[in-house]
């Protein structure tokens, strides 16, 4: 018996996705604590169907039952791969199994993918272009192209009809809970963690598709993760912001300390600079939640990174950090760089040479022996003071 339900979201659009509750972690690195979801939507036009994205690998299964609760999954006529990452694309070969006169549709460079990784034949593949169209019988599917968010292939698709936006990973959030976005009073939370770690380091393309994208009428956006907006202007208000760089009077801290030295650097930069009224993340690399960081990144206008010295260089996990701050192009304009160490300095060098090439401008460092003296926590403060100034110069510039 086929007790799967699917959803119509929108008059012959039908969620048929999975919720995916027990997933922790994500590209071996984001954590999931609330899980997540693979969106899959089916389109029902008056002469043909079409599948938009499918499924994670292993649901193969379920996905086929939720499509047979409205249509006999060998009808479908097209699916469309708006991204070739496995999480929304895997189960294509089993679809186009079921039904073997559909047809794939999606980019040049997505054809290519499918191709190599997939093993669809290229008589089954429909490359599409920016603002082609294929008609379905009353629904008009248009397609726009968006590289590099987060992959070379990555297409948007929007329905005209029901003016719905199916962005892909666009606009998505890791979370299982809810459905519509009326559903989670916090969403955005997710969501500005899931841009941060995702979508950030591509913010100028995100530009570039948020302009493509401006003169549609859009009643509904239905990500491949995390909740449907019914109510697009919530998250596409907050999209324009990240994705121009805006940031606030915020400083994100992040340090890793041994034997409390470097903690107690830490700690009067952080009481100076909310003292300036400069609103401070702290995080604790031995214990942070990668996604909390990048979503305080997001819109923080300084760093500051703290770090012991560990065999002539910065401790491993200041090191990752610096690595992943470098990754992520944070919209952070100035940081400081503090680092104490017991027989052997080094962990500032190599910090300030790995955030060299980013854009961040570094208005001070210190290197100490052992724990900080009253002289060394006076010019901590005397740097917190500064790095407090340079932000607070720039509000008129993000807010």
């Amino acid at each position: 018996m086929n007790w799967r339900n699917t959803i119509e979201i929108s008059k012959g659009v039908y969620w048929v996705g999975v919720r995916d509750w027990n997933r922790r972690v994500f590209d071996a690195l984001i954590p999931l604590p609330k899980g997540t979801t693979y969106n899959s939507y089916l389109v029902v036009g008056e002469e043909k169907k079409a599948l938009i994205d499918t499924v994670n690998p292993g649901f193969e299964k379920e996905l086929e039952e939720r499509i047979g609760k409205t249509v006999n999954p060998n009808t479908i006529d097209y699916v469309v791969m708006n991204h070739a990452e496995p999480d929304h694309v895997g189960a294509i070969p089993y679809v186009m199994a079921l039904s073997d006169k559909a047809q794939l549709l999606t980019t040049k460079t997505g054809a290519k993918m499918a191709q190599t990784y997939f093993k669809v034949p290229e008589e089954r593949i429909i490359v599409v272009k920016d603002q082609d169209a294929i008609a379905l019988g009353g629904k008009t599917l248009r397609f726009i192209e968006a590289p590099m968010l987060h992959w070379p292939e990555t297409m948007f698709t929007y329905l005209q009809e029901n003016k719905i936006l199916f962005p892909c990973d666009f606009f998505g959030s890791h979370v299982a809970d809810g459905f519509y976005d009326e559903d989670l009073e916090d969403l955005l939370v997710y969501a500005q963690k899931y841009y941060g770690e995702i979508m950030m380091p591509y913010s100028s393309m995100g530009q570039r598709a948020m302009e493509k994208i401006r003169g549609l009428q859009i009643e509904m956006v239905a990500p491949s993760h995390g909740p449907i907006y019914k109510n697009p202007s919530r998250i596409l208000d907050s999209y324009k912001k990240w994705v121009a760089g805006e940031t606030k009077r915020k400083a994100t801290i992040v340090y890793v300390t041994m034997w409390n030295s470097t903690k107690k650097m830490i700690q009067p930069i952080m009481e100076t600079l909310s003292s300036e009224g400069v609103e401070i993340v702290l995080h604790d690399l031995v214990s942070v939640d990668v996604s909390e960081l990048a979503k305080g990144l997001v819109d923080s206008r300084a760093i500051v990174l703290g770090a012991p010295t560990v065999l002539g260089g910065a401790h491993p996990l200041a090191v990752y950090a610096a690595h992943l701050v470098k990754a992520l192009r944070p919209p952070a304009m100035f940081g400081v760089v503090l680092s104490s160490y017991g027989w052997g300095g080094g962990a500032v060098k190599q910090l300030q040479e790995i955030l060299a090439s980013s854009k961040i401008e570094i208005v001070g460092a210190l290197e100490i022996n052992g724990p900080p003296t009253e002289e060394n926590v006076g010019r901590i403060i005397e740097l917190g003071r500064t790095l407090a100034q340079k932000i607070k110069e720039h509000d008129g510039n993000n807010e």
